[in-house]
């Protein structure tokens, strides 16, 4: 049996660039627990993100500028040594990179907890702090397009890129992050037309969600592709599987037999 090799950054960007994986397209799900990820380490999925979505996701809250770096160094704790093959990407979460030395001692707690590369939001404004991580041997990766930390700032969950002006805002800021130093960059909620752009103009990869089929790879939330919120539909994303009539229909099967003392039964206890 054939050992699979780790996927690292060269590899990532070997799938944009040159070598052998050159034109293939780059697979990331965001995963937040240890029991997901072992199944994600069972496929050949290229990325795993440990996103601060967790915060909608896991804890509830209505967006991701409440999530500390506890819960990310947490959650990375928990994802990262079920992963063996995947290239972990964790999250610094909203206000934790503010500045170069705060942006440097948080990549390291993330690093140390297991991730293989950080990712920040924004673009030329944080570019300082960009060359600063990757200048001490971290990988970045870059987010542009709807950045949810600054949810409030964009009013709402909104397509970004509508005008020219802003299209050639999110351009420059993708090529400044480029020239900082990231090794691929996440883009969110565009036209395809600009994702195509982006992507044609950069050297490094893009990663899309919501942004067309013209990037280097796409991402997802596990959960929403697995279909667990019924109740969540974006236009964007495509749901392989609907988990939650499954569950819902297992709880109520649980629910059910164990009220009329079907279960356990005699296969389901000890002598």
């Amino acid at each position: 049996m054939s050992v699979k090799k780790i996927k690292r950054i060269s590899y990532i960007q070997r799938c944009k660039a040159h070598g052998e994986h050159k034109g293939k397209k780059i697979t990331m799900l965001t995963c937040y627990d240890h029991t997901f990820a072992k199944l994600i380490n069972r496929t050949d999925i290229d990325m795993v993100l440990i996103g601060d979505s967790l915060g909608s996701v896991i804890l509830g809250y209505d967006d991701t500028t409440k999530v500390r770096m506890r819960d990310m160094v947490y959650h990375t704790r928990a994802v990262a040594p079920a992963i063996t093959r995947a290239c972990v990407c964790v999250d610094m979460p909203f206000m934790s990179y503010s500045s170069t030395p705060q942006a440097l001692r948080n990549a390291k707690r993330l690093m140390q907890a297991g991730a293989h590369a950080v990712k920040l939001e924004g673009g030329e404004q944080v570019c300082e702090q960009v060359k600063a991580i990757v200048d001490v041997g971290v990988p970045v990766l870059g987010h542009l397009g709807f950045t949810p930390q600054s949810v409030h700032a964009l009013g709402g969950f909104v397509i970004q890129g509508k005008t020219e002006e802003v299209q050639t805002k999110i351009l420059q800021d993708a090529l400044a992050l480029q020239a900082a130093g990231a090794f691929a960059i996440i883009l969110e909620l565009m036209p395809s037309a600009l994702a195509a752009t982006i992507t044609s103009e950069l050297r490094i990869p893009t990663i899309g969600i919501g942004a067309g089929a013209h990037c280097d790879g796409q991402v997802l939330v596990l959960y929403d592709m697995l279909g667990c919120d019924a109740d969540f539909s974006p236009k964007f994303l495509k749901k392989y599987a609907r988990l939650s009539d499954t569950i819902l229909g297992a709880i109520n099967a649980f629910n059910a037999e164990v009220r009329s003392g079907v279960y356990p039964d005699d296969a389901h206890s000890y002598d």
